[in-house]
């Protein structure tokens, strides 16, 4: 019997626009009000997730910046794994020495050098010119996407990130050319004091060793007193692959990559078109099981 639904945000919950449909909100709303536990587990921080969810009246559980922080859903900072401050600091310094756009996740904001957006502006111009077949107005929406975070706070150097008030939980790295985003994976793939992990197409991110979807979700379904086999867990992206891995009903987006699709036991519909009110109804609100 399920009695927790954990779905992630970007390229699940949420459509093309980044936003929450109707549908999938009432969906929510629905088994809430059946008593049972809605989670939200997302690489986003969590005051963007409180904007996402402005419009909806939803309060959950939330799990963010990939598992580092849980929020309960009062707001209140139930667990946090910041980064290690000297690891995330020469973390910051090699991608800055390298010119890649970065964001660096904190209580209350997001973190990103001034130059930030015209180093993605270049990337752009030299992809497009160097390939005139790729769509500038496809990859321009995923930089708009990637911009209409809330919570922006621009620095000049990382060297702020230094600063002891603030804690880093999670660096990530965007990028549209192919061989800065393989050289981030090929020098850290094998670090074992972080976590590297995905969330998109153009990015990758930086996070506490212990620090993933899949952990949250343990640490906090043992404090709720749910049992995982119980729980119907959605997602798309790479980032979501450690709590599918771990739930009794891992389901991937119809637009999932081929490796989460693979470690779940159904494929929805895709974030397009509310596959994840559909999988609600289908699975939980009507009391069927896989």
């Amino acid at each position: 019997m399920i009695t927790c639904i954990v779905t992630d945000l970007d390229g699940t919950l949420l459509n093309h626009e980044s936003k929450i449909s109707p549908e999938n909100a009432a969906s929510l709303k629905s088994a809430q009000e059946k008593g049972i536990e809605v989670i939200v587990a997302t690489g986003r921080n969590y005051p963007d997730v409180m904007e996402i969810f402005k419009e909806t009246g939803l309060k959950t559980w939330v799990i963010g910046a990939n598992g580092a922080t849980i929020h309960d859903p009062e707001g209140n900072l139930f667990d946090h794994l910041p980064m290690d401050k000297p690891k995330a600091m020469s973390l910051l310094q090699w991608l800055d020495e390298r010119d890649y756009y970065y964001e660096v996740f904190s209580s209350d904001y997001l973190y990103s050098p001034q130059r930030g957006r015209q180093l993605i502006a270049i990337e752009l111009d030299r992809l497009c010119t160097a390939n005139p077949q790729i769509s500038r107005e496809e990859l321009e929406k995923h930089a708009t996407i990637q911009f209409s975070q809330t919570g922006f706070s621009y620095i000049d150097s990382y060297k702020e990130i230094e600063n002891p008030a603030i804690d880093v939980y999670n660096i990530l790295a965007f990028s549209f050319d192919k061989e800065k985003l393989d050289a981030g994976w090929k020098t850290f793939e094998d670090d074992s004091a972080i976590t590297l992990v995905s969330s998109g197409t153009y990015n990758f991110e930086f996070e506490h060793k212990d620090a993933s979807k899949g952990n949250a979700l343990t640490k906090l379904a043992n404090h709720l007193g749910i049992h995982l086999k119980d729980v119907l867990a959605m997602g798309d992206s790479m980032n979501d692959l450690s709590m599918l891995i771990k739930v009794g009903y891992p389901v991937a987006m119809g637009n999932a990559r081929q490796d989460v699709k693979d470690a779940s036991q159904e494929v929805a519909e895709t974030n397009d078109q509310d596959g994840v009110a559909n999988t609600i109804k289908r699975i939980v609100l009507s009391s069927i099981t896989i």
